[in-house]
Protein backbone atom coordinates (compact mmCIF):
# COMPACT_ATOMS: atom_id res chain seq x y z
CA UNK A 1 0.00 0.00 0.00
CA UNK A 2 2.83 2.17 0.88
CA UNK A 3 4.21 3.12 -2.42
CA UNK A 4 0.67 4.33 -3.61
CA UNK A 5 0.61 7.05 -0.89
CA UNK A 6 0.41 10.22 -2.56
CA UNK A 7 3.54 12.29 -3.60
CA UNK A 8 0.78 14.76 -4.43
CA UNK A 9 -2.47 15.13 -5.97
CA UNK A 10 -3.24 16.56 -9.33
CA UNK A 11 -7.00 16.09 -10.50
CA UNK A 12 -7.91 16.50 -14.09
CA UNK A 13 -11.58 16.84 -14.54
CA UNK A 14 -13.25 15.65 -17.96
CA UNK A 15 -16.45 15.89 -18.88
CA UNK A 16 -17.71 12.88 -20.59
CA UNK A 17 -21.09 13.00 -22.59
CA UNK A 18 -24.66 11.30 -20.98
CA UNK A 19 -24.60 8.30 -23.33
CA UNK A 20 -23.77 4.76 -22.44
CA UNK A 21 -20.61 4.37 -25.09
CA UNK A 22 -17.68 2.99 -22.71
CA UNK A 23 -15.80 5.45 -20.45
CA UNK A 24 -12.59 6.44 -22.26
CA UNK A 25 -9.85 3.47 -20.66
CA UNK A 26 -7.05 4.39 -18.62
CA UNK A 27 -3.26 3.11 -18.98
CA UNK A 28 -2.75 -0.21 -18.35
CA UNK A 29 0.11 0.49 -16.25
CA UNK A 30 -2.23 2.13 -13.46
CA UNK A 31 -4.95 1.01 -11.23
CA UNK A 32 -8.77 2.11 -11.89
CA UNK A 33 -11.22 2.44 -9.42
CA UNK A 34 -15.12 2.90 -10.65
CA UNK A 35 -17.08 4.52 -8.48
CA UNK A 36 -20.98 4.03 -9.18
CA UNK A 37 -22.81 6.52 -7.28
CA UNK A 38 -26.70 7.52 -6.36
CA UNK A 39 -28.17 10.40 -4.25
CA UNK A 40 -31.92 11.03 -3.13
CA UNK A 41 -33.76 7.49 -4.10
CA UNK A 42 -36.32 8.90 -2.57
CA UNK A 43 -38.43 5.58 -2.45
CA UNK A 44 -38.62 4.84 -5.99
CA UNK A 45 -38.33 1.43 -6.14
CA UNK A 46 -39.95 0.65 -9.26
CA UNK A 47 -40.08 2.23 -12.72
CA UNK A 48 -41.74 5.63 -13.51
CA UNK A 49 -45.03 5.13 -16.11
CA UNK A 50 -45.64 9.06 -16.97
CA UNK A 51 -43.41 12.03 -16.14
CA UNK A 52 -40.47 11.59 -17.21
CA UNK A 53 -41.82 8.52 -19.31
CA UNK A 54 -42.09 5.40 -19.32
CA UNK A 55 -39.90 2.57 -18.59
CA UNK A 56 -37.46 5.62 -16.82
CA UNK A 57 -35.33 4.85 -13.94
CA UNK A 58 -36.38 1.55 -10.93
CA UNK A 59 -33.89 -0.25 -9.28
CA UNK A 60 -34.93 -3.87 -11.75
CA UNK A 61 -32.90 -1.94 -14.45
CA UNK A 62 -30.09 0.02 -12.53
CA UNK A 63 -29.38 -3.35 -11.27
CA UNK A 64 -28.66 -4.52 -15.25
CA UNK A 65 -26.67 -1.08 -15.20
CA UNK A 66 -24.36 -1.74 -12.51
CA UNK A 67 -24.20 -5.83 -13.43
CA UNK A 68 -22.99 -4.26 -16.58
CA UNK A 69 -20.06 -2.21 -15.18
CA UNK A 70 -18.77 -4.92 -12.72
CA UNK A 71 -18.51 -7.26 -15.18
CA UNK A 72 -15.93 -4.73 -17.45
CA UNK A 73 -14.25 -3.34 -14.69
CA UNK A 74 -12.39 -4.75 -11.71
CA UNK A 75 -12.31 -2.32 -8.98
CA UNK A 76 -15.98 -1.59 -8.84
CA UNK A 77 -17.55 0.91 -5.53
CA UNK A 78 -21.47 0.73 -5.64
CA UNK A 79 -22.26 4.11 -3.16
CA UNK A 80 -25.14 5.94 -2.51
CA UNK A 81 -25.39 9.36 -0.98
CA UNK A 82 -28.37 9.10 1.73
CA UNK A 83 -31.83 9.76 1.64
CA UNK A 84 -33.10 6.37 0.26
CA UNK A 85 -36.78 6.94 1.85
CA UNK A 86 -39.84 8.94 1.58
CA UNK A 87 -41.13 8.84 -2.15
CA UNK A 88 -43.64 6.89 -3.67
CA UNK A 89 -46.69 4.89 -1.80
CA UNK A 90 -44.97 1.50 -2.68
CA UNK A 91 -42.20 2.61 -0.55
CA UNK A 92 -43.59 4.49 1.93
CA UNK A 93 -46.11 2.20 2.98
CA UNK A 94 -43.94 -0.16 3.34
CA UNK A 95 -41.32 1.76 5.08
CA UNK A 96 -38.34 1.62 2.61
CA UNK A 97 -38.50 -2.37 2.46
CA UNK A 98 -38.04 -2.73 -0.99
CA UNK A 99 -35.70 -0.22 -1.52
CA UNK A 100 -33.67 -2.10 0.77
CA UNK A 101 -34.16 -5.42 -0.76
CA UNK A 102 -33.26 -3.90 -4.59
CA UNK A 103 -29.86 -2.15 -2.65
CA UNK A 104 -29.01 -5.51 -1.51
CA UNK A 105 -29.70 -7.38 -4.63
CA UNK A 106 -27.74 -4.03 -6.31
CA UNK A 107 -24.90 -5.13 -4.31
CA UNK A 108 -24.22 -1.83 -3.13
CA UNK A 109 -20.85 -1.02 -0.60
CA UNK A 110 -22.19 1.74 1.70
CA UNK A 111 -25.08 4.43 2.09
CA UNK A 112 -24.18 7.73 3.98
CA UNK A 113 -27.31 8.44 5.99
CA UNK A 114 -29.72 11.48 5.24
CA UNK A 115 -32.08 13.04 6.47
CA UNK A 116 -34.80 11.10 5.33
CA UNK A 117 -33.68 8.19 6.68
CA UNK A 118 -34.66 9.71 10.33
CA UNK A 119 -38.29 10.19 9.00
CA UNK A 120 -39.89 7.41 10.50
CA UNK A 121 -37.82 7.56 14.25
CA UNK A 122 -34.92 5.69 15.08
CA UNK A 123 -36.65 2.50 15.22
CA UNK A 124 -37.55 2.13 11.63
CA UNK A 125 -33.75 3.28 10.71
CA UNK A 126 -32.88 0.20 12.90
CA UNK A 127 -34.80 -2.10 11.27
CA UNK A 128 -33.61 -0.95 7.87
CA UNK A 129 -30.22 -1.06 8.84
CA UNK A 130 -30.33 -4.37 10.43
CA UNK A 131 -32.18 -5.71 6.88
CA UNK A 132 -29.42 -3.67 4.63
CA UNK A 133 -26.40 -6.24 3.60
CA UNK A 134 -24.11 -3.14 3.25
CA UNK A 135 -23.12 -0.32 5.92
CA UNK A 136 -25.24 2.71 6.94
CA UNK A 137 -22.43 5.43 7.51
CA UNK A 138 -22.30 8.77 9.08
CA UNK A 139 -19.21 9.65 11.09
CA UNK A 140 -21.19 12.96 12.75
CA UNK A 141 -24.57 11.37 13.53
CA UNK A 142 -24.26 9.01 16.62
CA UNK A 143 -26.82 7.40 19.26
CA UNK A 144 -26.82 9.11 22.61
CA UNK A 145 -27.09 5.47 24.09
CA UNK A 146 -28.51 2.70 22.86
CA UNK A 147 -28.01 0.37 19.39
CA UNK A 148 -25.89 2.36 16.96
CA UNK A 149 -25.48 0.20 14.11
CA UNK A 150 -24.47 3.29 11.37
CA UNK A 151 -20.10 3.12 11.28
CA UNK A 152 -18.65 6.40 10.74
CA UNK A 153 -16.68 4.98 7.69
CA UNK A 154 -15.58 1.47 5.80
CA UNK A 155 -12.53 0.16 4.37
CA UNK A 156 -12.74 -2.04 1.02
CA UNK A 157 -9.54 -3.88 0.01
CA UNK A 158 -9.28 -3.39 -3.64
CA UNK A 159 -6.98 -5.51 -6.28
CA UNK A 160 -3.67 -3.69 -5.22
CA UNK A 161 -5.30 -0.64 -3.14
CA UNK A 162 -7.62 0.13 -0.50
CA UNK A 163 -10.29 2.69 -0.33
CA UNK A 164 -11.58 4.23 2.61
CA UNK A 165 -15.48 5.25 2.75
CA UNK A 166 -16.83 7.85 5.32
CA UNK A 167 -20.25 9.37 5.85
CA UNK A 168 -21.77 12.50 6.14
CA UNK A 169 -25.06 13.77 7.22
CA UNK A 170 -26.17 17.37 6.83
CA UNK A 171 -25.95 19.35 10.15
CA UNK A 172 -29.37 20.47 8.83
CA UNK A 173 -31.00 17.72 10.78
CA UNK A 174 -30.84 19.04 13.46
CA UNK A 175 -33.36 21.71 12.39
CA UNK A 176 -35.26 19.15 9.89
CA UNK A 177 -35.47 16.02 11.86
CA UNK A 178 -38.72 15.17 14.91
CA UNK A 179 -38.45 16.46 18.00
CA UNK A 180 -38.15 12.83 18.97
CA UNK A 181 -35.29 11.98 17.17
CA UNK A 182 -32.84 14.73 17.60
CA UNK A 183 -34.04 14.03 21.45
CA UNK A 184 -32.04 10.91 21.35
CA UNK A 185 -28.98 11.42 18.45
CA UNK A 186 -26.14 14.17 18.78
CA UNK A 187 -25.90 16.17 15.64
CA UNK A 188 -21.88 17.44 15.12
CA UNK A 189 -20.50 19.62 12.37
CA UNK A 190 -19.23 17.95 9.34
CA UNK A 191 -16.24 19.61 8.75
CA UNK A 192 -15.70 19.21 12.46
CA UNK A 193 -16.53 15.07 11.90
CA UNK A 194 -14.26 15.15 8.76
CA UNK A 195 -11.55 16.43 10.63
CA UNK A 196 -10.96 14.51 12.60
CA UNK A 197 -11.58 11.16 10.43
CA UNK A 198 -9.85 12.02 7.26
CA UNK A 199 -6.20 11.70 8.54
CA UNK A 200 -6.78 8.68 10.23
CA UNK A 201 -8.09 7.21 7.00
CA UNK A 202 -5.27 8.32 4.84
CA UNK A 203 -3.11 6.18 7.00
CA UNK A 204 -5.36 3.34 6.38
CA UNK A 205 -6.33 3.35 2.60
CA UNK A 206 -4.56 4.44 -0.35
CA UNK A 207 -8.10 6.39 -1.30
CA UNK A 208 -10.65 8.49 0.71
CA UNK A 209 -14.06 9.18 -0.16
CA UNK A 210 -16.44 11.24 1.78
CA UNK A 211 -19.58 10.09 0.84
CA UNK A 212 -22.27 12.91 2.08
CA UNK A 213 -25.08 14.36 2.11
CA UNK A 214 -24.80 17.98 2.61
CA UNK A 215 -25.53 19.81 -0.59
CA UNK A 216 -24.01 21.68 -3.55
CA UNK A 217 -25.13 25.52 -3.01
CA UNK A 218 -24.53 28.76 -4.75
CA UNK A 219 -22.51 29.82 -2.04
CA UNK A 220 -18.89 28.06 -1.66
CA UNK A 221 -19.18 28.01 2.73
CA UNK A 222 -21.92 25.63 2.65
CA UNK A 223 -22.24 21.84 1.77
CA UNK A 224 -20.05 19.77 0.04
CA UNK A 225 -18.09 23.21 -1.24
CA UNK A 226 -17.24 24.24 2.11
CA UNK A 227 -16.32 20.33 3.23
CA UNK A 228 -13.68 20.38 0.16
CA UNK A 229 -12.31 23.63 1.15
CA UNK A 230 -11.81 23.13 4.61
CA UNK A 231 -10.95 19.62 5.08
CA UNK A 232 -7.59 18.46 3.12
CA UNK A 233 -7.18 14.76 2.16
CA UNK A 234 -9.75 14.09 0.52
CA UNK A 235 -10.24 12.57 -2.99
CA UNK A 236 -12.73 12.46 -4.04
CA UNK A 237 -16.64 13.56 -2.65
CA UNK A 238 -19.78 11.55 -3.31
CA UNK A 239 -22.50 13.96 -2.74
CA UNK A 240 -26.27 13.83 -2.07
CA UNK A 241 -28.98 16.05 -0.40
CA UNK A 242 -29.78 19.17 -3.33
CA UNK A 243 -30.78 16.74 -6.17
CA UNK A 244 -28.48 18.53 -8.92
CA UNK A 245 -28.19 17.50 -11.85
CA UNK A 246 -24.62 17.87 -12.97
CA UNK A 247 -23.27 18.02 -16.57
CA UNK A 248 -19.65 17.62 -15.30
CA UNK A 249 -17.75 17.22 -12.28
CA UNK A 250 -17.25 20.10 -9.55
CA UNK A 251 -13.57 20.52 -8.97
CA UNK A 252 -13.31 22.90 -5.05
CA UNK A 253 -9.93 22.95 -3.98
CA UNK A 254 -8.38 20.60 -6.51
CA UNK A 255 -11.12 17.81 -5.12
CA UNK A 256 -14.02 16.87 -7.41
CA UNK A 257 -17.55 16.97 -5.87
CA UNK A 258 -20.22 14.60 -8.11
CA UNK A 259 -23.86 14.13 -7.41
CA UNK A 260 -26.07 12.32 -9.66
CA UNK A 261 -29.41 14.60 -9.93
CA UNK A 262 -32.82 12.28 -7.72
CA UNK A 263 -34.92 9.04 -8.01
CA UNK A 264 -32.59 6.97 -9.56
CA UNK A 265 -32.79 8.79 -13.35
CA UNK A 266 -29.04 8.71 -13.01
CA UNK A 267 -26.35 6.67 -12.21
CA UNK A 268 -23.10 8.93 -11.34
CA UNK A 269 -20.10 7.04 -12.56
CA UNK A 270 -16.64 8.05 -12.13
CA UNK A 271 -13.42 6.59 -12.41
CA UNK A 272 -10.08 7.26 -10.52
CA UNK A 273 -6.95 6.05 -11.71
CA UNK A 274 -4.10 5.69 -9.79
CA UNK A 275 -0.79 5.78 -11.44
CA UNK A 276 2.61 4.33 -10.68
CA UNK A 277 4.19 7.84 -10.27
CA UNK A 278 1.60 8.99 -7.17
CA UNK A 279 -0.78 10.88 -9.38
CA UNK A 280 -4.49 10.28 -9.69
CA UNK A 281 -6.46 11.57 -12.33
CA UNK A 282 -10.64 11.66 -12.36
CA UNK A 283 -12.74 11.39 -15.40
CA UNK A 284 -16.81 11.34 -14.63
CA UNK A 285 -19.94 11.16 -16.53
CA UNK A 286 -24.10 10.82 -15.43
CA UNK A 287 -25.50 7.29 -16.78
CA UNK A 288 -28.88 7.87 -17.75
CA UNK A 289 -31.20 4.97 -16.68
CA UNK A 290 -34.02 5.14 -19.71
CA UNK A 291 -34.60 8.57 -19.74
CA UNK A 292 -36.79 9.33 -22.14
CA UNK A 293 -36.44 11.81 -24.97
CA UNK A 294 -39.46 13.41 -26.98
CA UNK A 295 -38.79 14.69 -30.98
CA UNK A 296 -40.16 14.26 -34.15
CA UNK A 297 -39.51 10.58 -34.47
CA UNK A 298 -41.66 9.94 -31.45
CA UNK A 299 -40.15 8.94 -27.83
CA UNK A 300 -36.46 8.15 -27.84
CA UNK A 301 -34.09 7.38 -25.18
CA UNK A 302 -30.62 9.37 -23.93
CA UNK A 303 -28.23 6.39 -24.78
CA UNK A 304 -29.00 2.75 -24.83
CA UNK A 305 -32.36 1.56 -23.43
CA UNK A 306 -31.55 -0.24 -20.41
CA UNK A 307 -33.38 -3.80 -19.80
CA UNK A 308 -35.46 -4.35 -16.78
CA UNK A 309 -33.51 -7.42 -14.39
CA UNK A 310 -36.44 -10.15 -14.42
CA UNK A 311 -35.22 -11.26 -11.01
CA UNK A 312 -35.37 -8.62 -9.16
CA UNK A 313 -38.31 -7.27 -11.09
CA UNK A 314 -40.30 -10.35 -9.44
CA UNK A 315 -39.39 -9.43 -6.16
CA UNK A 316 -40.29 -5.20 -6.43
CA UNK A 317 -43.42 -5.72 -7.93
CA UNK A 318 -45.70 -6.87 -5.18
CA UNK A 319 -45.27 -4.08 -3.50
CA UNK A 320 -46.57 -1.60 -6.40
CA UNK A 321 -49.60 -3.65 -6.71
CA UNK A 322 -50.86 -3.80 -3.13
CA UNK A 323 -49.81 -0.06 -3.26
CA UNK A 324 -52.08 0.39 -6.38
CA UNK A 325 -54.85 -1.50 -4.33
CA UNK A 326 -54.77 1.09 -1.62
CA UNK A 327 -54.44 4.03 -3.79
CA UNK A 328 -56.00 3.50 -7.18
CA UNK A 329 -59.40 6.01 -6.32
CA UNK A 330 -59.34 9.05 -8.84
CA UNK A 331 -59.31 12.61 -7.37
CA UNK A 332 -59.64 14.73 -10.11
CA UNK A 333 -58.17 15.88 -13.70
CA UNK A 334 -54.97 18.14 -14.63
CA UNK A 335 -54.56 19.61 -18.13
CA UNK A 336 -50.52 19.55 -17.84
CA UNK A 337 -48.02 18.74 -15.60
CA UNK A 338 -47.38 20.46 -12.62
CA UNK A 339 -43.41 20.21 -12.06
CA UNK A 340 -42.10 20.05 -8.54
CA UNK A 341 -38.25 20.84 -8.53
CA UNK A 342 -38.67 24.61 -8.65
CA UNK A 343 -40.46 24.83 -5.30
CA UNK A 344 -37.60 25.37 -4.14
CA UNK A 345 -36.59 28.20 -6.00
CA UNK A 346 -39.75 30.58 -6.78
CA UNK A 347 -43.45 30.19 -6.70
CA UNK A 348 -44.67 27.50 -8.52
CA UNK A 349 -48.32 26.26 -9.82
CA UNK A 350 -47.92 23.04 -7.71
CA UNK A 351 -46.72 25.28 -4.85
CA UNK A 352 -50.17 27.75 -4.98
CA UNK A 353 -52.37 24.66 -5.29
CA UNK A 354 -51.09 22.90 -2.05
CA UNK A 355 -50.76 26.23 0.05
CA UNK A 356 -54.23 27.17 -1.40
CA UNK A 357 -55.67 24.22 -0.29
CA UNK A 358 -54.21 24.88 3.10
CA UNK A 359 -55.56 28.05 3.51
CA UNK A 360 -58.84 26.74 2.34
CA UNK A 361 -59.22 24.03 5.21
CA UNK A 362 -57.84 26.49 7.57
CA UNK A 363 -60.21 29.21 7.41
CA UNK A 364 -62.76 27.13 9.47
CA UNK A 365 -60.61 27.92 12.44
CA UNK A 366 -59.88 31.38 11.43
CA UNK A 367 -56.88 30.83 9.06
CA UNK A 368 -55.50 34.35 7.30
CA UNK A 369 -52.78 32.67 5.29
CA UNK A 370 -51.15 29.32 4.37
CA UNK A 371 -47.13 29.10 3.99
CA UNK A 372 -45.70 25.19 3.37
CA UNK A 373 -41.91 24.55 2.47
CA UNK A 374 -41.21 23.85 -1.14
CA UNK A 375 -39.20 20.56 0.13
CA UNK A 376 -41.99 19.42 1.31
CA UNK A 377 -43.41 18.77 -2.85
CA UNK A 378 -41.70 15.59 -3.55
CA UNK A 379 -42.95 14.89 -6.72
CA UNK A 380 -44.73 16.27 -10.01
CA UNK A 381 -48.72 15.73 -10.56
CA UNK A 382 -48.69 14.85 -13.98
CA UNK A 383 -51.31 15.67 -16.53
CA UNK A 384 -54.41 13.77 -16.98
CA UNK A 385 -56.36 11.37 -14.42
CA UNK A 386 -55.10 12.16 -10.94
CA UNK A 387 -55.23 9.54 -8.37
CA UNK A 388 -54.74 9.13 -4.45
CA UNK A 389 -51.47 7.43 -5.31
CA UNK A 390 -50.34 10.88 -7.51
CA UNK A 391 -51.12 12.86 -4.54
CA UNK A 392 -49.18 10.80 -1.77
CA UNK A 393 -46.12 11.08 -4.43
CA UNK A 394 -47.00 14.71 -3.77
CA UNK A 395 -46.74 15.01 -0.26
CA UNK A 396 -45.17 11.74 1.13
CA UNK A 397 -45.13 13.34 4.38
CA UNK A 398 -47.42 12.93 7.43
CA UNK A 399 -47.63 16.28 7.93
CA UNK A 400 -50.75 17.44 9.52
CA UNK A 401 -52.19 20.95 8.79
CA UNK A 402 -51.10 23.01 11.90
CA UNK A 403 -52.83 26.36 13.06
CA UNK A 404 -50.88 28.98 14.61
CA UNK A 405 -51.43 32.86 15.66
CA UNK A 406 -48.49 35.20 15.20
CA UNK A 407 -47.92 38.72 15.94
CA UNK A 408 -47.31 40.61 12.42
CA UNK A 409 -44.10 41.71 14.12
CA UNK A 410 -43.16 37.52 14.11
CA UNK A 411 -45.12 37.15 10.73
CA UNK A 412 -42.53 39.66 9.19
CA UNK A 413 -39.51 37.95 10.89
CA UNK A 414 -40.97 34.84 9.31
CA UNK A 415 -40.66 36.28 6.02
CA UNK A 416 -37.25 38.25 6.54
CA UNK A 417 -35.72 34.56 7.17
CA UNK A 418 -37.53 32.91 4.37
CA UNK A 419 -35.52 35.62 2.34
CA UNK A 420 -32.64 34.62 3.15
CA UNK A 421 -33.22 30.53 2.49
CA UNK A 422 -30.17 29.43 -0.63
CA UNK A 423 -31.79 28.94 -3.47
CA UNK A 424 -32.83 24.99 -3.58
CA UNK A 425 -33.13 24.09 -0.15
CA UNK A 426 -35.98 22.54 0.87
CA UNK A 427 -36.95 25.39 3.28
CA UNK A 428 -37.76 27.82 0.50
CA UNK A 429 -41.42 29.03 1.26
CA UNK A 430 -44.46 28.59 -1.03
CA UNK A 431 -47.63 30.64 -0.23
CA UNK A 432 -51.26 31.04 -0.23
CA UNK A 433 -53.43 33.12 -2.42
CA UNK A 434 -53.25 36.94 -1.13
CA UNK A 435 -49.17 37.03 0.21
CA UNK A 436 -47.06 39.05 -1.80
CA UNK A 437 -43.39 38.78 -0.97
CA UNK A 438 -40.42 40.75 -2.24
CA UNK A 439 -37.29 39.87 -1.81
CA UNK A 440 -33.97 40.88 -2.45
CA UNK A 441 -31.95 38.10 -4.44
CA UNK A 442 -28.41 39.52 -3.73
CA UNK A 443 -28.76 40.59 -0.04
CA UNK A 444 -30.86 38.30 1.03
CA UNK A 445 -33.65 40.34 2.58
CA UNK A 446 -36.92 41.03 2.74
CA UNK A 447 -38.28 44.28 0.92
CA UNK A 448 -41.86 43.79 0.94
CA UNK A 449 -44.80 41.82 2.92
CA UNK A 450 -48.32 42.11 2.08
CA UNK A 451 -51.09 40.63 3.01
CA UNK A 452 -54.57 41.13 0.79
CA UNK A 453 -53.15 44.29 -0.67
CA UNK A 454 -52.21 45.65 2.63
CA UNK A 455 -48.63 46.05 4.21
CA UNK A 456 -48.03 43.40 7.21
CA UNK A 457 -49.17 45.58 10.57
CA UNK A 458 -46.29 44.60 13.31
CA UNK A 459 -48.85 44.99 15.69
CA UNK A 460 -52.05 42.98 14.51
CA UNK A 461 -52.44 38.92 14.99
CA UNK A 462 -52.41 36.75 12.15
CA UNK A 463 -53.65 33.68 12.07
CA UNK A 464 -51.32 31.03 9.77
CA UNK A 465 -51.91 27.58 8.83
CA UNK A 466 -48.98 25.77 7.88
CA UNK A 467 -47.85 21.72 8.25
CA UNK A 468 -46.69 20.08 11.26
CA UNK A 469 -43.05 20.15 10.59
CA UNK A 470 -43.06 24.01 10.01
CA UNK A 471 -45.11 24.15 13.18
CA UNK A 472 -42.19 22.48 15.05
CA UNK A 473 -39.65 25.31 14.10
CA UNK A 474 -38.48 22.64 10.91
CA UNK A 475 -36.23 23.80 8.18
CA UNK A 476 -35.50 27.11 10.87
CA UNK A 477 -38.82 28.52 10.66
CA UNK A 478 -38.92 28.91 14.60
CA UNK A 479 -41.05 31.56 14.58
CA UNK A 480 -43.44 29.31 14.51
CA UNK A 481 -42.31 28.61 17.96
CA UNK A 482 -43.04 31.79 19.09
CA UNK A 483 -46.69 31.57 18.21
CA UNK A 484 -49.93 31.30 20.48
CA UNK A 485 -53.19 29.28 20.03
CA UNK A 486 -51.65 26.40 18.33
CA UNK A 487 -54.06 23.38 17.05
CA UNK A 488 -52.76 20.42 15.13
CA UNK A 489 -55.75 19.56 12.92
CA UNK A 490 -54.87 16.18 12.89
CA UNK A 491 -55.53 15.88 9.24
CA UNK A 492 -52.54 15.23 7.28
CA UNK A 493 -51.75 18.12 4.25
CA UNK A 494 -52.08 15.06 1.29
CA UNK A 495 -55.95 14.28 2.60
CA UNK A 496 -56.43 17.92 2.61
CA UNK A 497 -55.10 18.79 -0.86
CA UNK A 498 -57.35 15.55 -2.39
CA UNK A 499 -60.63 17.07 -0.28
CA UNK A 500 -59.54 20.34 -1.84
CA UNK A 501 -59.47 18.73 -5.39
CA UNK A 502 -62.66 17.26 -5.13
CA UNK A 503 -64.41 20.29 -3.51
CA UNK A 504 -63.64 22.24 -6.75
CA UNK A 505 -65.22 19.68 -8.86
CA UNK A 506 -61.92 17.23 -9.62
CA UNK A 507 -60.52 20.71 -11.32
CA UNK A 508 -56.35 20.71 -10.93
CA UNK A 509 -54.96 24.11 -12.25
CA UNK A 510 -52.15 25.83 -11.02
CA UNK A 511 -50.83 29.44 -12.44
CA UNK A 512 -48.12 31.47 -11.15
CA UNK A 513 -49.90 35.08 -9.42
CA UNK A 514 -46.62 37.07 -8.68
CA UNK A 515 -46.77 36.16 -5.08
CA UNK A 516 -43.33 35.34 -4.68
CA UNK A 517 -41.03 38.26 -6.67
CA UNK A 518 -37.47 39.09 -6.79
CA UNK A 519 -35.15 41.80 -7.47
CA UNK A 520 -31.52 42.15 -7.26
CA UNK A 521 -30.69 45.88 -7.69
CA UNK A 522 -30.84 48.45 -4.66
CA UNK A 523 -32.55 50.59 -7.08
CA UNK A 524 -35.15 48.39 -8.12
CA UNK A 525 -35.21 47.33 -4.13
CA UNK A 526 -36.31 51.19 -3.42
CA UNK A 527 -38.75 51.10 -6.43
CA UNK A 528 -41.15 49.26 -4.82
CA UNK A 529 -40.27 50.06 -1.04
CA UNK A 530 -37.49 48.96 1.13
CA UNK A 531 -37.66 48.16 4.65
Amino acid sequence: MGHWKSLGLIFLLLFCTCSRNPAPQAETSAMELVVLHTNDHHGHPLKFFNHPGPNAAGLAARATLVAGVKKAHQNVLVLDAGDINTGRPESNLFKGEPDILGYNAIGYDALSLGNHEFDNGLEVLLEQAGRARFPFLSANVYRKQGPWPVKPYTIKAMKGFRVAVLGLTTSELGKVAKKSVLDEVVVEDEVVAAKRWVPLLRKRADVVIVLCHMGIFEEENLGSKRLAREVPGIDLIVDGHTHTKLEAPLSVNGVPIVQAWNWGLEVGEGILTLRRDGRKSFVWRALPVNLPVRGKEGLTYLGTPILEDQNLLKLLEPYGKKADEMLSSPVGEAPETLFSQRSRQEETPLGNIAADSLLWYGRRYGAQLAILNGGSLRADLPAGSVTTRNIYEVLPFDNSGYLVTLKGSQLLELFRYAATVSSGAGAFPQVSEGVELLFHRGEKRLVEAKLAGEPIDPEKSYRVITNGFLASGGDGYVQFLMGTDRFDTSVFQRQILIEYIRERGGKIEGKLQGRIRRVDMEHQAKAVGGE
